[in-house]
């Protein structure tokens, strides 16, 4: 049974993952942005911690919040100072129901999830397996059959060339 104290840290971080979501998103500056998206990840973070898995806790801070924050400013100051120079995007009615729609259709998806595989019902029930966390971290890191370390490689290498991408067409630019 979770204490008071276990419920109240994971309201404050829940706000604090929300609220720094919301305002990354919506956020006018470039760097506030990344600033929000800091704040998110070390909030995720601190909910691993809370929930004992402190080698989660740490990769989550090791990895994302410090290597992919980096890269973003890193990737942001690569951009030229003209091509971010007055660049203020209004909202669009249009984009907020497109946005508004993709949401509810995640939403949705997510919905018929779970009915689908009676996750609420054996959440109710009580009867929702416990897995050891070496099952979980064998998962992640392994290479055999449906084990994800060959996917989050996959991933990697597309991050860095999306970057290197990104870093050509902003020395394109100051060329002209």
């Amino acid at each position: 049974m979770a204490s008071l104290a276990h419920i109240i840290i994971f309201t404050i971080l829940a706000v604090v993952i929300l609220g720094s979501a919301i305002l990354s998103v919506m956020s006018k500056s470039i760097m506030r942005s990344v600033t929000f998206l800091l704040f998110v990840l070390f909030a995720i973070a601190g909910i691993y911690f809370m929930l004992g898995y402190t080698y989660l806790g740490a990769a989550q801070i090791s990895v994302y919040a410090g290597g992919i924050t980096v890269l973003y400013v890193f990737a942001i100051q690569l951009v030229s100072k003209r091509s971010l120079q007055g660049l203020t995007e209004r909202i669009k009615l249009s984009r907020v129901l497109q946005g508004a729609l993709l949401s509810l259709a995640g939403l949705v998806t997510v919905g018929v999830v779970l009915l689908k595989n009676q996750f609420i019902v054996k959440a109710v029930a009580g009867s929702i397996e416990e897995y050891d966390m070496s099952q979980v971290a064998q998962a992640i890191v392994g290479s055999d059959k449906y084990q994800y370390v060959l996917p989050f490689e996959f991933i990697s290498v597309f991050l860095l060339a999306c970057i290197i991408g990104g870093v050509l067409i902003a020395r394109k630019e100051d060329k002209k």
